[in-house]
C-alpha cells in the first residue's frame, strides 16, 4: 500500500513535522549538552554574563531568550531550563554553559543561514506551490538551517509523489557549505513515470457485470483512449473516489447493505505495474416500506414531505433519498436556517428484506444577515449593486434570495463574474455577513476609423457605448458616420432605475441622410430624424412590460432610374412631391411623419445578458402608427431563446424568432425601413446578409413583411477562463423572409411572381460558429454548409451563399 496523503494537505503536514521537531530536539541537545557542561555542582550567584561563539546573532537576542540574569542564583534546574529555552530558538546546532568565577558562560554554535534554495525537476507539483509550503517551515533563503526539517521534506516530497501514482520517485537534498556560516540548499526530484493499472479485480459481484460497474470509474486498465483520458494511471484520490461510486452503484440499486470489505494495491518490483483488488459484499434487494421525518418542523410536514422523491413500496435508492434531503435543506435556508441538517437514516430488516428511513430534520437556529458586502470593484458606485440585491441586511437569511441577488449582478453588462460567500460574525452564532466578489468587465465598445474612397469621397465614424456611465449602471450610446453619400447620427441614453422599484427609461434621437443606399436593400435615398421615448415597468422578477412612443419624420426620393418597388412605394405613400436638379434629373419624392406606439412584454431568467448558460427569455414587441400618422402600419416581432443544460457542460440552445407587420388604411406597404430581412451571422448563417426572400427588380434584397427564423446550438464547452468572453457551439439553422402581397415583384423577365408564406421554402444549414467579445464589440465567427439552397436560373434569382461569414455587432 502507498503511504497516506493528499496534495492539499501539504501545509499541514509540514507544520505537524516541525511542532514534533520543537519538542523532542531540545530535550536530547539538552541531555547531550549539560553533562559535559564543566559547571560546578554548587550554586552560585551570577555578577556576569558573556556570550561566546556568536557570528550573525547578536548577544542581546541570546540574552532576551535566556531565562537568567545578573543576580539570580544559579544552579543544574536552572542550567537544564536555560538551554531549554535557547534551543527552543532553533538559532543553534549546540550550546554549552560553564562557569568562570561568578560569570555565567553561554558557548554556542550557530546554525548556518540558507544563502540559496532551489528545486529542479518537479513537474507535477509546481515550484509555486512547494516554495510557498516550504517557506513556512523554514526553508528560504535567509532562514535559519535546520537539517532535521529537510530530511522530513524530503519524504514527505516522496509521499506526494507516491499519491500520484509515481513510485520510482527519486528526491535527493544536496547541502553545500558557503562561506560566513552559509549554506546553499539544491533538492534534485526525478519524478520517473507514473505507475499504470494492468489490471482491476471485482470480487463478490454476483447480480451484475464487472464491465456495468466499472462504467464511469476514473481508474482503468490501458485502452486506445488512455493516452487522452489519463485513466490507466495510478492515483490515490481517483480509487477513493470510485470506491465511492462503486457504493453509489449498489445503493442506488436496491443494494441497502452494501460494503467494500477489502481494497488491496500491489505494485511490480518494477515500481511500474499496479494491480488493484476490489472484494465486496453485495447483500439483498431491498424496498422502503415507511418514510417517517422526525425533528422540529418549523416548515410544515406536508410541505417537507412533498420533497421526498423516494416513496413506500420503491427499491431502495439512496441517490433518491440523498437528494431529497437536500431538497429539504434548500427549502429550510430559504427560511432563514441555513445551518439546517436533514439525514435519511435507514433501519434495515434483514428478515423481511426491508428499510424503513428517517429523515431526522434539524433546522438548527435561525441565520440573520448582518452585512452585505461588494468587493474586488471599485468602478460601480455601491447603490448600484446593492439595488439589485433580494437578501437585505437585517433580514433572515435566505438561500433561494441569495442566490437569485447573484444572478442579478451577473446579468449585469459590466460584470463579468461573481462569488458569494455567508461568513459567520465572530461571537454571534446566528449572524452571517453575505460577501459579494465582483469581478468587472469592459463596461462597453468603443470604436472610430477615418477613411477615404473615390465614390464616398472622406469618411468618418466612431461609436461609443458605455453601460456604467460615470459609475452610474446607466447606459449610454453615441454613433455617428459621416461620408459624400451617406450620414447618420444617434444617441441614446437608458436609467434603469428612475424609481427605485425598477422602472426604467429609454430616450433617443436620430438623424440619418442616405443620399445613395445600395449596400443591404434596394436603391431609395433616404432623409429622416426622429426621436423616442420608452419606459420599462417590472411586474414580477422575471417579467417587466414596455411602453413608448417613437416620432419619425421621413423624407424617401426616387427617380426613373430606381427599383419598380421603390417608384411604386413613393408615389403610392405619403405626401408626394416632384423635384428636378440643375442637370434636368426629375425625383419623385414622398415626405411623411409617424408617431409610433412601442409595447413589449419580456420574460428573461437567464443566468447572464450574455453567454448565458442556464434559463430563457421571451419577447413580445408591438410597433403601431396612432392616428395622425401619415403612413399607417403595425409591427409585431415575437423572440424566444432557451438553455438546456445536457451531459457533462454542454448546452443547448434553442432560438426561434417570428416577425410580422402590415400596413393600415391608405398605406399600400410596409415602408422600405420597416421591411424584415434575414441572412447572415447573426441570422440564418450561410446565406449571405439580407439576401434572403424577395428580390427588387434589380436583383438586390427587398426585404419583407414576414419573417421566419429559429437556431438549434450544441454550445461546446470552453475552460473557466474564457467562458465568460468567448463561445462556440455547433449548429442548425432554418428560416426565410416572404411577403404577403402588399408589394408586387418580378422575375427576371419581368413576368410577376409572388413571396407568400410556404414550408417548403424554409432554408437550412449547419456548421460551427464562434464569438468573442472584445472592445470594438462581439465579433461573430461562422462557417456553414446550406443543404437546401436555389442556384437560380435564366428566369429566378438564386440564393446568395457566404459559407464563411464574419460581423462585428454590439453586445450591450
Amino acid at each position: 500500500m502507498t503511504p497516506e496523503g493528499n496534495p492539499q494537505e501539504m501545509k499541514p503536514q509540514l507544520h505537524r513535522i516541525i511542532s514534533f521537531k520543537s519538542l523532542f530536539l531540545p530535550a536530547v541537545c539538552m541531555l547531550f549538552a549539560f553533562p559535559g557542561a564543566g559547571l560546578a555542582q554548587n550554586s552560585f550567584v551570577v555578577s556576569d554574563m558573556r556570550v561566546e561563539g556568536l557570528q550573525r546573532i547578536s548577544e542581546g537576542t541570546v540574552f532576551n531568550y535566556l531565562p537568567i540574569n545578573i543576580g539570580d542564583t544559579v544552579d543544574e534546574l536552572r542550567v537544564r531550563e536555560a538551554i531549554k529555552a535557547l534551543y527552543g530558538q532553533a538559532l543553534f546546532d549546540d550550546i554549552e554553559i560553564r562557569r568562570d568565577g561568578e560569570t555565567l558562560v553561554v558557548v554556542v554554535r550557530e546554525r548556518p543561514s540558507i544563502e540559496s534554495f532551489t528545486i529542479d525537476g518537479n513537474k507535477d507539483i509546481k515550484t509555486e506551490d512547494l516554495m510557498d509550503s516550504l517557506r513556512n517551515v523554514g526553508l528560504a533563503r535567509g532562514k535559519t538551517f535546520d537539517r532535521s526539517v529537510l530530511d522530513n521534506v524530503q519524504q514527505f516530497l516522496t509521499e506526494q509523489y507516491y499519491d500520484r501514482g509515481k513510485y520510482a520517485v527519486d528526491v535527493k537534498a544536496e547541502v553545500t557549505e558557503r562561506p560566513n556560516n552559509t549554506v546553499a540548499i539544491k533538492i534534485d526530484v526525478k519524478e520517473g513515470d507514473r505507475a499504470k493499472i494492468r489490471q482491476v479485480n471485482i470480487i463478490g459481484n454476483e447480480s451484475f457485470d464487472e464491465s456495468d460497474i466499472r462504467t464511469g470509474f476514473e481508474l482503468d486498465t490501458a485502452n486506445w483512449l488512455s493516452w487522452l483520458r489519463q485513466d490507466d494511471r495510478y492515483a490515490k484520490e481517483s480509487l477513493s473516489g470510485d470506491l465511492e461510486k462503486l457504493r453509489s452503484f449498489y445503493m442506488d440499486r436496491g443494494y441497502a447493505d452494501f460494503r467494500v470489505e477489502s481494497t488491496q494495491v500491489a505494485i511490480s518490483p518494477s515500481r511500474k505495474d499496479i494491480y488493484v483488488t476490489i472484494s465486496i459484499h453485495e447483500g439483498e434487494k431491498y424496498t422502503i416500506s415507511d418514510i417517517k421525518l422526525v425533528g422540529e418542523m418549523v416548515v410544515l410536514e406536508e410541505v417537507l414531505r412533498a420533497m421526498v422523491i423516494a416513496q413506500p413500496g420503491s427499491i431502495f435508492n439512496l441517490q433518491l433519498l440523498t437528494t431529497s434531503a437536500e431538497f429539504m435543506e434548500f427549502r429550510l435556508g430559504e427560511q432563514g436556517y441555513a445551518n439546517a441538517e436533514v439525514e435519511p437514516v435507514p433501519e434495515l430488516d434483514y428478515e423481511t428484506k426491508e428499510a424503513a428511513v428517517t429523515f431526522y430534520i434539524n433546522p438548527a437556529s435561525r441565520v440573520y444577515v448582518r452585512r452585505i458586502n461588494f468587493n474586488g470593484v471599485d468602478q460601480i458606485d455601491d447603490e448600484v449593486l446593492r439595488r439589485e440585491m433580494r437578501q437585505t441586511e437585517g433580514a433572515y437569511l435566505s438561500n433561494r434570495l441569495v442566490d437569485r441577488s447573484k444572478v442579478r449582478l451577473q446579468r449585469l453588462p459590466y460584470v463579468e463574474a461573481v462569488e458569494v460567500e455567508t461568513i459567520p460574525v465572530d461571537g454571534s452564532p446566528d449572524l452571517v455577513d453575505v460577501d459579494f466578489d465582483v469581478e468587472y468587465r469592459m463596461p462597453g465598445q468603443f470604436s472610430g476609423g477615418l477613411g477615404y474612397s473615390d465614390a464616398q469621397k472622406l469618411m468618418l465614424n466612431g461609436s461609443i457605448v458605455h453601460t456604467n456611465f460615470l459609475g452610474s449602471g446607466e447606459r449610454v450610446a453615441l454613433n455617428a458616420n459621416s461620408g459624400r453619400y451617406s450620414t447618420f447620427y444617434s444617441l441614446s441614453h437608458t436609467d434603469p432605475y428612475i424609481t427605485k422599484n425598477g422602472v426604467s427609461r429609454t430616450t433617443g434621437v436620430n438623424y440619418r441622410d442616405i443620399t445613395q443606399f445600395t449596400s443591404a436593400s434596394s436603391d431609395f435615398s433616404t432623409t429622416s430624424y426622429g426621436a423616442s421615448l420608452e419606459y420599462g415597468l417590472p411586474i414580477t422578477e422575471f417579467q417587466s412590460l414596455s411602453l413608448g412612443l417613437a416620432y419619425n419624420n421621413a423624407e424617401l426620393l426616387s427617380s426613373s432610374r430606381s427599383t419598380i418597388q421603390a417608384q411604386e412605394w413613393v408615389a403610392n405613400n405619403g405626401n408626394r412631391f416632384v423635384t428636378e436638379t440643375s442637370n434636368g434629373v426629375e425625383f419623385f419624392g414622398t415626405q411623411f411623419q409617424t408617431t409610433e406606439l412601442i409595447a413589449g412584454w419580456i420574460y428573461d431568467s437567464r443566468n447572464r445578458a450574455l453567454f448565458a448558460d442556464r434559463g430563457s427569455r421571451q419577447q413580445v414587441f408591438l410597433g403601431y402608427t396612432i392616428p395622425g400618422s401619415e403612413v399607417e402600419y403595425f409591427t409585431a416581432r415575437y423572440n424566444y431563446t432557451k438553455y438546456i443544460p445536457m451531459f457533462g457542460d454542454w448546452t443547448v440552445r434553442i432560438n426561434a424568432e417570428l416577425g410580422y407587420g402590415e400596413a393600415l388604411g391608405d398605406t399600400t406597404a410596409l415602408p422600405p425601413y420597416k421591411q424584415f430581412y434575414g441572412g447572415g451571422p447573426e441570422s440564418i448563417r450561410g446565406y449571405k446578409e439580407s439576401f434572403m426572400g424577395p428580390r427588387d427588380s434589380y436583383g438586390n434584397p427587398y426585404g419583407g413583411n414576414v419573417l421566419v427564423a429559429s437556431q438549434l446550438e450544441l454550445i461546446i464547452p470552453l475552460p473557466e477562463k474564457f467562458s465568460s468572453q468567448a463561445r462556440a457551439s455547433f449548429f442548425y439553422d432554418v428560416g426565410n423572409v416572404f411577403n404577403t402581397g402588399e408589394v408586387s415583384f418580378t422575375d427576371k423577365l419581368g413576368s410577376p411572381m409572388t413571396y407568400k408564406p410556404d414550408f417548403d421554402e424554409l432554408k437550412t444549414s449547419a456548421g460551427v460558429a464562434v464569438q468573442w467579445l472584445a472592445p470594438l464589440g462581439l465579433f461573430r465567427f461562422s462557417y456553414a454548409l446550406p443543404f437546401n439552397e436555389f442556384k437560380g436560373n435564366d428566369r429566378y434569382y438564386g440564393d446568395r451563399i457566404e459559407r464563411f461569414q464574419f460581423s462585428i455587432g454590439q453586445a450591450f
